[in-house]
């Protein structure tokens, strides 16, 4: 039985997040605590189906006055058994150039602040997991496969968020933490996505297996999600359930 904090709920993969760990049972999921700036009518409906179990709570990534008085709402609920799960979903995706700082500070700052603010939480929570949502693109090693997509601030800020990732599975290994993050896919989550690879619930049933999974063997890593039938997809994309390597650029079959 375990609690979560999942930050960008109320549209695209966050609020898919929510809704499969609301669907799950008390005796494996018993709180899920909802955080977004606003709250709109789907992320209502979860809360008022799951009185009790399922907690909005207003956060702004971007605004440390808000994390604070999130983490005091947190606390009262859980108390003395802690957070289990962070996960850092809400991201900045915009295509531009000029946006780099405000990219940075949603997709960035926002889980570095996210982590420091509920760590004293997380040391009290039973399962210790953080979880942040990255991107293929933000692997170094595949930028020849993805040179075209026109997305340069939010390549950098996830290569970027990969590199943070690590930095805390380090410093929080000796205490029993897992701290990963995940590419959950190319996925359906609006019009504009209308093309992608999969629907927005099967990439986010994959991330799930992988919280529910993994150990700390998994500390560290950067992880694809595995959907059979992908592993050897011939498009930009495979999903095989195995670590991407994001640390170095490839040339023919070597990675430096």
């Amino acid at each position: 039985m375990a609690s979560y904090l999942v930050t960008g709920s109320s549209r695209g993969i966050g609020h898919e997040l929510v809704r499969q760990l609301a669907a799950k049972p008390a005796s494996e999921v018993s709180t899920i605590f909802a955080t977004s700036r606003s709250v709109n009518a789907p992320l209502q409906e979860l809360a008022d189906q799951h009185p009790g179990r399922f907690v909005l709570v207003p956060i702004d990534v971007t605004d440390q006055d808000s994390i604070k008085k999130a983490v005091e709402t947190v606390e009262s609920v859980v108390g003395d058994n802690g957070l289990d799960v962070l996960i850092n979903n809400a991201g900045s995706a915009n295509p531009t150039r000029s946006d780099l700082n405000d990219t940075f500070n949603v997709n960035v700052t926002g889980p570095h602040v996210m982590i420091q603010a509920f760590l004293p939480l997380l040391r009290k929570g039973a399962t210790k997991r953080i979880l942040n949502i990255s991107s293929s693109v933000g692997s170094i090693a595949k930028q020849p496969v993805y040179r075209e997509l026109p997305a340069p601030s939010y390549k950098i800020t996830k290569a970027a968020l990969n590199m943070m990732t690590v930095l805390y599975s380090q410093e929080l290994a000796d205490e029993g933490f897992t701290v990963f993050c995940v590419s959950p896919g190319w996925l359906k989550t609006d019009a504009a996505n209308a093309h992608a690879d999969l629907p927005v619930g099967t990439g986010v049933e994959g991330v799930l297996g992988m919280v529910r999974s993994s150990g700390v063997e998994a500390n560290g890593k950067f992880l694809n999600i595995h959907v059979p039938g992908w592993e050897n997809n011939p498009g930009l994309n495979q999903y095989d359930g195995k670590e991407l390597p994001w640390y170095g650029l490839m040339y023919g079959s070597s990675v430096y």
